[in-house]
């Protein structure tokens, strides 16, 4: 005997091949890729604002006429804390998309889909990735004082 929860779920998502569920289908597709690019650019900002506060204080603390910091190495952890956090975004950011995907390509929603074998990938997903090791960089640039 089957149980009455599995038989509501199967029938709550039965899924038909129409234009209208297509379109909402690439809508949904399309969201996806909206929210990963909203990722990336936040993520840049995080790296970005944390490699220039620790440039910028470092600059700072070296020019003549400037009193000496109460806490020197605060803005060097406010820094690496912001790196850290865009790196870690966009790793779970990229995961969550990669999630998604998968999800939409799967079991009844393939035929929704359009092509059923050929997933084209995005430039996005390679500039999320390529943003994700240049934050890492930067993270250990700062954290080693390479920079």
């Amino acid at each position: 005997m089957a149980d009455p929860g599995t038989e509501a779920i199967a029938s709550r998502f039965d899924v038909r091949a129409t234009a209208e569920s297509h379109f909402s289908w690439l809508r949904t597709r399309l969201s996806v890729e909206r929210t990963l690019m909203s990722w990336v650019r936040t993520a840049t900002s995080l790296i970005g604002f944390g490699f220039t506060i620790v440039q910028f204080f470092d600059r700072f603390q070296n020019m003549p006429g400037i009193a000496p910091a109460k806490y020197p190495g605060a803005a060097r952890y406010f820094g690496l804390a912001l790196i850290l956090c865009g790196v870690m975004a966009l790793i779970v950011s990229i995961w969550e998309y990669r999630w998604t995907l998968q999800y939409l390509w799967s079991g009844s929603f393939s035929v929704i889909a359009g092509a059923e074998k050929e997933r084209k990938q995005t430039p996005l997903y390679v500039v999320a990735i390529a943003l994700a090791l240049v934050g890492t960089l930067a993270f250990f640039a700062v954290l080693l004082r390479l920079v």
